[in-house]
């Protein structure tokens, strides 16, 4: 990708605090991707729960400037001194034409200021916490409370990964005029290593393979995928199951698979890329009990698999319900996504559902979403939008008013 240097250059503040999941790898495409786009861009991080690898990548792009500030997921009084020292690096290192805060800690200690000059700022929460279904209702109030107040009176923009997540922002109360929808983009697929990760696995190359692939923790429910497999694995012998991911529910799952004496089907590894598993399995199962938009999701409808999907935020966007997968209840009832991935089983289906699948996998691309973020960034400046370095995907183009309104409202 070649910079430009006709444009206006932006100087971007992007801050984060957790690094890990979807929400860390946005901001590595985001931070890379603007300042490929010719934009002055500085990343503020938290170190306190940042992944090596994460910081390898971040302090290697060649970004303006990359600053670790202590920032912890849970609130408390330390969040005074983030904010304070937030604004002093601010001060210091801007002054900045927007302020880009990424997930919900980082996105309150952005939107909060003191009266003075105002630097427009834009949130993407990458799944609201309102969204999770088993939050109580205390819970709920004291989150949406602060969603709302945040958003409806102290962010510029909110940018939704998608559609789902822009309908939950809604009923949380934030203004439809402050809201966009931009979904998340991937890269192209790496070389096919399909035979070796099988071989790596001991899985043979004609089996029936599903894939799981993400965080180890309640959000992701690897239990429901593994009580699913437990149903139909004494009439399917044919069906294994290859789970990739880290966490503090892995040693419980890997205790599940040992009750149930899948050890020869089932296993667990977190050494493996997502992006090289998915390429090995023949259905990619997502159980998750939230989302908002899922990198899995696209990563696996751009590999071309069938979805086997809980009825969650992103679900819809890659996936059209007996077209190329199944969408199921998000319950910890296994039997509903046990019955689906029996029903994938039938060799027929599953080779119709993987041709349809095949047919829709170049809809996302990591460009697409850089030029729609950018758009959006031009539009709050009230600035014309240079001539973009990519054709963009049509289903990155940012929207106030979801799929139902015009474009013309923008």
């Amino acid at each position: 990708m070649n910079i430009r240097t006709n444009v206006k250059r932006l100087s971007l503040l992007q801050v984060l605090e957790p690094s890990g999941g979807g929400s860390g790898r946005h901001f590595l495409d985001l931070c890379r991707a603007m300042q490929h786009r010719g934009h002055f861009v500085t990343a503020i991080y938290s170190p306190v729960r940042a992944e090596p690898a994460f910081v390898t990548e971040l302090e290697n792009m060649g970004l303006d400037n990359v600053i670790p500030l202590a920032m912890r997921r849970a609130p408390g009084l330390w969040d005074l001194t983030a904010w304070w020292q937030l604004r002093k690096l601010a001060a210091i290192h801007g002054p900045f034409d927007l302020i880009h805060g990424h997930s919900s800690k980082a996105g309150a200690l952005t939107r909060l200021r003191l009266p003075g000059r105002h630097v427009p700022v834009l949130y993407t929460p990458h799944a609201f916490r309102t969204m999770d279904p088993t939050l109580g209702s205390k819970g709920r109030l004291i989150y949406g409370s602060i969603e709302r107040l945040l958003g409806a009176f102290l962010t510029d923009r909110l940018i939704c990964v998608s559609q789902d997540e822009y309908d939950h922002a809604l009923s949380l109360g934030i203004p439809e005029k402050r809201l966009r929808v931009v979904v998340n983009g991937v890269n192209a697929r790496p070389i096919s290593q399909r035979t070796a990760i099988r071989r790596r696995y001991g899985i043979p190359q004609d089996a029936l393979l599903f894939g799981f692939v993400g965080r180890m923790t309640r959000q992701k429910a690897p239990e429901r995928l593994v009580e699913a497999f437990a149903r139909i694995a004494p009439h399917l012998p044919q069906a294994h199951l290859l789970m990739i991911g880290i966490g503090e529910l892995a040693d419980a799952t890997r205790e599940m698979i040992r009750a149930a004496r899948l050890e020869d089907r089932a296993r667990i590894d977190g050494s493996v890329r997502g992006v090289t598993a998915i390429d090995a399995v023949d259905v990619v199962v997502m159980p998750s009990r939230y989302e908002a938009m899922s990198y899995v999701m696209l990563e696996a409808a751009a590999a071309g698999k069938p979805l086997l999907l809980a009825d969650v935020g992103g679900a819809r966007t890659v996936l059209e319900h007996g077209r190329n997968g199944y969408i199921v209840p998000n319950s910890d009832d296994p039997e509903a996504l046990a019955a689906a991935m029996a029903r994938l089983a039938d060799p027929a289906r599953l080779a119709s559902f993987t041709a349809e699948a095949r047919r829709r996998k170049d809809g996302y691309t990591l460009a697409g979403m850089a030029h729609a973020t950018e758009k959006i960034y031009y539009d709050l400046l009230g600035q014309p939008f240079p001539a973009p370095l990519e054709l963009a995907s049509s289903h990155f183009s940012d929207t106030i008013k979801g799929r139902k309104k015009s474009a013309s409202a923008l």
